[in-house]
């Protein structure tokens, strides 16, 4: 691919590579520390149930022990991003199994297990919560008996069992239902599905006065911070978060966690404490998983194929608390629609309070399970009215001045090139073989757009430096700043280190979450590059004495343009003077749009420099039992402008892989509240000898309003087409449609011997079913 660019749009391999490769690099659980305590929680056990008493006497007489805490020895306080509904331990009531009663620090692990088993608490069970719908019905009990008296975020509109209800309005559907010549109506569920991070969670705190520091595993450290500020009353100018290499997160390591449990346990023994989940914890207590949803859908169509109208209904389950679950319940709201052009849509979400695992933002929250609830559809609307479903798709498609849901005004074509693009690769064969299937589907994705900073410095030795506030997860999106940079002064990638991962050290930024690095901070990188730029240029100019329009950057050089012997190095300029700069990244508005037809919308109701994408996938089904195999997923991208081939390539092909084990094997299996298969022998991903053949290629769209040079998000999008893809080429092959997630090998046996069992009775949100 060819770029007006010295160093962008080239393969470079990142950084911090060599490091995780050789087994050098530093993870949370690795730290050492003199005087160091081990961590461990009391969990209830229990998905719903009234505390009675709380016995820590025989705990904490044992030997190696010492403290142990429970929700007396914590401040008080409510929080939560958009409601404040959770206390760091529970005080009255349990609302799900791994609610933490207590806490322990012992000198040993094993003597902080024995501690914490020791620990007796009296409960008088409860009826649990777990039916979606049971929830929402006014008189069902609510899981928050006091939820009246919760603060919330400006705009949030609930009810006693709905943590968020929000609406989209656009035209008038009933309107659009009546021009329609033909009406279909489905339903799709799905299961709740795990970040599984191959890092679990690890935290360490250590107290020096009145300050802390804590080295955490999070995506987030800046939200982290504020966190422990907000829950153990202390300013945040006194807590240093520090994250060392982090082991992948998927979202699952979003939002705050467990960094002031182990802070408050510090304090009481003025020892350094760690903490580090089993994997067992990791599928129970990390309270981020993907929603469990139940999505209704009711699309008009003329029988041309043109859609008319359509009317949606999204329910999620968020489990006991709300944490930031509202992000993907706008989010799906937003996806419901899709990008097509629907001139008439009501569509309505809720999200539902139960005793389970609370949901959050996993990777693409709310896009993958509606992508493949809405592109399945898509094909049953395409067979309604005799289309292929390619052709269908093109004439619904948005296409440049279009507007979307709630006004947005399309700017691009490229959804449609997607599409061609994608159907070429993947029909060069021209043919599918015996129980083989092909599957086709489209989606969008936003650029989320937020405050971020940076600093850049240049060195004595003619080296950078990058000082962020940004958090790598193993993206590689902090490790592809110094391409920026040296895209602006025209120097070596080679040639830059970042300093990142310390709220000590960087200005703020949201973190690993939203695909936001490079859209955000690399903007910030890139103007703290130019202010450097513009003082090399000048100090250059006086000491070369030359107007500085005759000045170019190139080779770790300042020279004169057609003479390159005349030049002063990078080296020789920063030894005479501070050659440092700043950016703030401040993030674009959103596109015009109109909200005021809609109901407790919260800020994504329009998408910021939008992507699109379109996915094929092969799929091989086993008639005999279920199994279904994946050859290959074409994936076509439109990303803007790709900065970095290699990093991209990356992100499509894990994106591809992780929405396969989506697809096909990933869901939490419940019995009441009670999860059955919290560990990866019961819940299966896919491996390496699963993976299909990926064959990914990009669209360039550059758009002003965007991230650095055009560049728009690429770690979300990746991971949501190719699950609604699967979906389709398992009808293909059968001649029948799966509408429960994931598409297992008992569901989809079932439906090949009973076609009604695709159709017939909608299991709960998050129940596993065969």
């Amino acid at each position: 691919m060819t770029t007006p660019f010295t160093v962008l749009g080239r393969r470079i391999v990142r950084r911090d590579g060599p490091a995780k490769v050789r087994g050098e690099a530093l993870y949370t659980a690795d730290l050492a520390f003199t005087g160091l305590l081990h961590a461990a929680f009391v969990y209830a056990g229990r998905p719903h149930a009234r505390i009675l008493s709380i016995d820590t006497g025989a705990a904490a007489a044992l030997p190696g022990v010492h403290a142990v805490l429970t929700a007396a020895d914590a401040p008080p306080v409510r929080y939560g991003m958009f409601v404040k509904d959770r206390t760091l331990f529970a005080t009255d009531v349990v609302r799900f199994e791994a609610e933490i009663i207590a806490a322990v620090a012992a000198d040993t692990a094993e003597h902080a297990a024995a501690a914490a088993a020791a620990v007796h608490v009296v409960y008088e069970d409860l009826a649990p919560t777990i039916d979606v719908e049971a929830a929402l019905d006014p008189a069902a009990q609510p899981v928050h008996a006091g939820w009246a008296g919760y603060a919330t975020t400006a705009g949030v509109e609930r009810g006693p069992n709905d943590c968020g209800h929000m609406t989209s309005v656009k035209g008038d559907v009933e309107a659009g239902f009546a021009a329609a010549e033909l009406t279909l109506t489905e339903t799709y569920t799905s299961d709740m599905v795990h970040a599984v991070p191959i890092e679990p969670h690890a935290v360490v705190a250590q107290w020096q006065g009145s300050a802390v520091t804590i080295w955490s595993t999070s995506q987030v450290p800046f939200p982290a911070r504020a966190g422990v500020a907000e829950t153990l009353q202390i300013p945040q100018s006194d807590i240093r978060v520090i994250v060392p290499h982090l082991g992948g997160g998927f979202g699952g390591k979003c939002d705050f966690h467990f960094e002031a449990h182990v802070a408050l346990l510090a304090r009481a023994t003025r020892r350094p404490v760690r903490l580090v989940f089993s994997r067992r914890e990791e599928f129970l207590a990390t309270d981020k998983v993907r929603h469990a949803t139940r999505i209704e859908l009711t699309t008009g169509v003329r029988r041309d194929g043109t859609i008319t109208a359509r009317r949606a209904r999204l329910v999620l389950d968020s489990g006991a608390y709300c944490g930031d679950a509202l992000f993907a319940t706008e989010i799906g709201l937003m996806m419901v629609a899709g990008p097509y052009r629907i001139p008439h849509l009501h569509a309505e979400v809720h999200t539902v309070y139960t005793n389970r695992t609370p949901a959050g933002s996993v990777r693409a929250p709310g896009g993958p399970q509606t992508c493949w609830a809405v592109e399945q559809h898509t094909d049953e609307l395409a067979a309604m009215v005799g289309l292929d479903p390619v052709e269908f798709r093109r004439r619904n498609l948005v296409r440049t001045g279009d507007t979307g849901q709630t006004g947005q005004r399309f700017v691009s074509t490229s959804a449609v090139e997607c599409l061609d693009r994608a159907v070429e690769l993947a029909t060069r064969s021209g043919h599918t073989g015996p129980d083989e299937g092909l599957g086709i589907a489209v989606g969008w994705w936003f650029s989320l757009s937020v405050p971020s900073g940076a600093y850049l410095k240049l060195n004595p030795d003619g080296t950078g430096t990058i000082i962020t506030g940004a958090q790598e997860n193993g993206s590689g999106s902090v490790m592809g700043l110094p391409l920026l940079a040296a895209e602006e002064l025209g120097m070596a990638p080679e040639s830059f280190s970042v300093l990142y991962q310390d709220t000590d050290s960087g200005p703020f930024d949201i973190g690993s979450a939203g695909s936001q690095t490079t859209f955000n901070n690399g903007r910030a990188v890139v103007e703290a590059a130019r202010e450097v730029r513009d003082k090399l240029l000048d100090l250059a100019a006086e000491r070369l004495e030359i107007d500085r329009s005759d000045l170019e950057l190139a080779e770790g050089r300042v020279r004169v343009r057609g003479l390159p012997d005349r030049s002063l190095s990078i080296a020789e300029l920063a030894n005479w003077s501070q050659l440092i700069g700043s950016g703030s990244g401040t993030p674009p508005p959103l596109p015009e749009h109109d909200v005021s037809g809609c109901g407790g919308r919260l800020g994504y109701s329009a998408f910021s420099a939008p992507s699109f994408f379109c996915n094929v996938a092969r799929v091989r089904v086993d008639p005999d039992t279920g199994v279904t195999t994946v050859p290959e997923v074409v994936a076509v991208h439109e990303f803007g402008r790709v900065l970095n081939p290699i990093g991209t390539e990356g992100q499509v092909e894990g994106g591809v892989v992780q929405a396969m084990g989506m697809a096909l094997l990933e869901g939490s299996k419940y019995a009441g509240g009670h999860q059955l298969n919290p560990g990866l022998l019961g819940y299966k991903l896919v491996t390496t000898a699963d993976a299909p053949r990926i064959v990914s290629e990009f669209l360039d769209d550059p758009v002003d309003q965007g991230g650095p040079y055009g560049a728009k998000a690429v770690g979300e999008p990746t991971v949501v087409g190719t699950t609604a893809a699967i979906g389709n080429a398992i009808a293909a092959a059968t001649g029948r449609r799966v509408r429960t997630l994931p598409m297992t090998a008992e569901r989809v046996w079932a439906v090949l011997q009973d076609p009604e069992r695709g159709r017939g009775a909608v299991p709960e949100a998050g129940h596993h079913h065969g």
